[in-house]
């Protein structure tokens, strides 16, 4: 029992620690991730079977598939298109620009995943920023956050919902019935509130504007052959994410097929588009979910988890709105998959002893979990990722200039979710 409770303690100062040096900003989150998986290995809190076991490749995997079909798309010119159609439809106001992307955003979240439209969003952003040179990270973080916002509503919108579904057996429109009624309008008032926020921060000139609007963009598109494979391919891999349930594919199996016809039919050099891959971000998560994977090891996050349960002694208010906030704070500062992964069981567990009804609880976690990785730049993959990109655009963002705006925004959601929770399902 002591050899367990030093394991326990140890892997909590490792991972405390090395969230602490990813807030300090001083070194490369990449390498703290890494050092901090390491040293969960040396210290013997993982073997190294399992601390690699604990990296989720499918994860990894539809992360490395969408960039390589995104880096072969983006040859075409398509996203420079979409940037001056989208600056011309706003008549080059950024703030008005700012809000489309959010919108548009949260909207493609819910039907691909938000991940996906990340990177899919993403270059578009910055293209528009270069452009009407202005800095492109107020148009990223509230895109990043709409992503989020916007994933919550369906089933295949972010990997919690995703096991949530599969677990339980809810579909794609019982989460759109369920979430899509209260995500619509948080979508749309967070989107508001980024927007004032940003309002005095977001300023171009006449210059600029009239620039851009006097561009042509049908004459951005410099390969219209590989566009068409490319948009085919891409539209064929949508269809499989949304259809994933039923062809028992994972996401990541259904985004590598994709990435591997569109490298064999582009003609385009292999070499030079593997390089492009935002490998750091990638090696960032395996890291992490190795981490995670220490303190879900050592019994931390049952611990956390089993503690709001016995708190409530089973009553279904105080149950569902403590797993709620719960859900939101852990994912904020944990990854939400082994969260999940950890809460589903127990509640099974604990609705099979009470006999209380689960229905509240599962879309309080869902809510919970997705609508929380808003709250920091590390909370949930699509945030690393736009980081990631925005940092190779030559644009970072730090971790406390993110929390400073995001989390009480995040908060805010979970406050509304509460309400929403109560009044629906809990008088």
């Amino acid at each position: 029992m002591e050899a367990v409770s030093n394991q326990l303690i140890l892997s909590a100062v490792i991972f405390v620690g090395a969230y602490a040096l990813i807030i300090w900003d001083k070194i490369d989150r990449t390498i703290v991730a890494l050092a901090g998986a390491v040293l969960m290995i040396l210290l013997r809190i993982l073997n190294q079977e399992s601390a690699f076991g604990y990296i989720d490749f499918n994860t990894i995997g539809l992360l490395v598939s969408m960039m390589l079909i995104v880096m072969v798309v983006k040859r075409t010119g398509v996203f420079e298109y979409l940037a001056v159609k989208t600056v011309k439809i706003a008549k080059g106001e950024p703030i008005k620009i700012l809000i489309l992307l959010a919108l548009i955003t949260g909207m493609l979240s819910a039907f691909l995943d938000n991940v996906t439209t990340i990177l899919l969003i993403l270059p578009v952003t910055l293209s528009i920023a270069e452009d009407l040179k202005v800095n492109p990270i107020p148009f990223i973080i509230s895109s990043v956050f709409a992503s989020n916002v916007g994933g919550t509503a369906t089933l295949i919108g972010d990997p919690p919902n995703i096991m949530i579904g599969s677990e339980v057996g809810l579909t794609f429109v019982d989460f759109l019935k369920n979430l899509g009624i209260i995500i619509l309008p948080l979508l749309i008032l967070t989107t508001i509130i980024f927007a004032f926020i940003y309002k005095g921060a977001l300023v171009t000139t006449v210059e600029c504007k009239t620039k851009v609007m006097s561009i042509n963009e049908k004459e951005c598109i410099k390969n219209k052959v590989l566009l068409n494979k490319g948009l085919i391919v891409l539209g064929i891999t949508i269809i499989g994410f949304m259809l994933h349930g039923m062809l028992h594919y994972e996401s990541a199996t259904i985004a590598l097929t994709g990435a591997v016809v569109l490298l064999f039919i582009s003609g385009e050099n292999i070499e030079e588009i593997f390089r492009e891959v935002e490998w750091k971000t990638i090696f960032f998560f395996a890291g992490l979910f190795m981490m995670v994977g220490g303190i879900q090891e050592t019994g931390i996050i049952k611990l956390i988890a089993e503690s709001v349960l016995d708190l409530t002694n089973g009553d279904l208010v105080l149950t569902t709105l403590a797993i709620l906030w719960v859900a939101a704070i852990a994912s904020a500062f944990v990854d939400n998959i082994p969260f999940v992964a950890t809460m589903i069981p127990m509640i099974k567990d604990m609705g099979a002893l009470s006999g209380m009804t689960l229905a509240p609880i599962w879309w309080a976690l869902a809510l919970g979990a997705c609508l929380g990785g808003n709250g920091t730049i590390i909370g949930a993959s699509a945030n690393v990722i736009a980081t990631g990109m925005a940092e190779e655009g030559g644009y970072k963002i730090t971790f406390g200039h993110y929390f400073k705006l995001a989390f009480p925004v995040m908060i805010l959601t979970i406050i509304i979710s509460t309400f929403y929770i109560y009044f629906v399902y809990l008088v």
